[in-house]
């Protein structure tokens, strides 16, 4: 099927014209099957208890919550399915976030101000490819959750061609391009990546050295920032559906501590 384009172009327009060709399930709910959001926090909600009490590490300001996709924003807003969230970050716009029930600030290379073993499930999505000292994180994750507690962590890839790209392109450019990329994105949404911990292998490693037991894998959805260009976006597909799994953007990896 081919796509005629005349006048200025709507780039989010025509990326989601893309998404509906290649991934027609699109139409039915306004996600893809291979939705990288939904099939993350499937599997946090499914770790989740009423009775839990989860961190959300690196909260943000809460821009979730702006998703047009209902059924995607509900999964990811998870006040209400246990005990409580609280969030934690080190810039100011995670007070703002209306989805938790308590945020503290804390400084870079400090403790986050929570005592040892209070949480049942930690979340870090996308997180931490923007961090300067991933074995602190990995550290403080473990004293923070409770024995048998969870580990959900979602990351940028550094050996995928996304991840490859960046490290490539100049930092000084880096928020220009992407804005290009996802023009759907905010800038107050954006933050420097570091890739100091961002492979399949060092997150497993990572893991193993804190003691934690679980897997990392790479996981692969609609290519979203390739819909720029007609052939880069046909190429993502293709890189989706055939890519082995070390090689593909996204990781995941859920873990136990024990």
């Amino acid at each position: 099927m081919l796509i005629s384009i005349s006048g200025p172009v709507d780039r989010r327009s025509v990326s989601a014209t893309y998404e509906v060709i290649h991934y027609p399930e699109t139409s039915y709910g306004g996600f893809t099957g291979v939705d990288g959001t939904m099939a993350f926090y499937l599997r946090v909600n499914a770790l989740i208890e009423p009775s839990s009490h989860v961190l959300d590490f690196g909260c943000g300001r809460g821009c979730y919550g702006e998703d047009p996709v209902a059924l995607r924003r509900q999964m990811r807003i998870l006040r209400g399915k246990c005990a409580r969230v609280v969030g934690t970050d080190i810039g100011t716009d995670a007070l703002e976030n209306p989805y938790l029930d308590e945020v503290r600030l804390f400084l870079p290379g400090e403790p986050v101000p929570y005592p040892d073993e209070s949480f049942d499930v930690l979340l870090a999505d996308c997180v931490l490819e923007h961090l300067p000292d991933p074995a602190a994180f990995f550290a403080e994750a473990r004293r923070l959750l409770k024995p048998g507690g969870s580990l959900c962590l979602r990351t940028s890839n550094l050996l995928s061609y996304f991840g490859l790209a960046a490290m490539l392109i100049p930092a000084s450019k880096r928020a220009e391009i992407l804005h290009r990329a996802r023009p759907d994105r905010k800038d107050e949404d954006s933050f420097p990546t570091l890739y100091r911990c961002n492979t399949v292998f060092a997150i497993q490693k990572a893991l193993t050295q804190q003691g934690f037991s679980g897997i990392a894998f790479g996981h692969e959805s609609e290519p979203r920032y390739l819909g720029f260009s007609r052939l880069a976006y046909r190429f993502g597909v293709w890189h989706q559906r055939w890519a082995p799994g070390f090689l593909r953007p996204a990781i995941f990896a859920f873990a136990t501590r024990s």
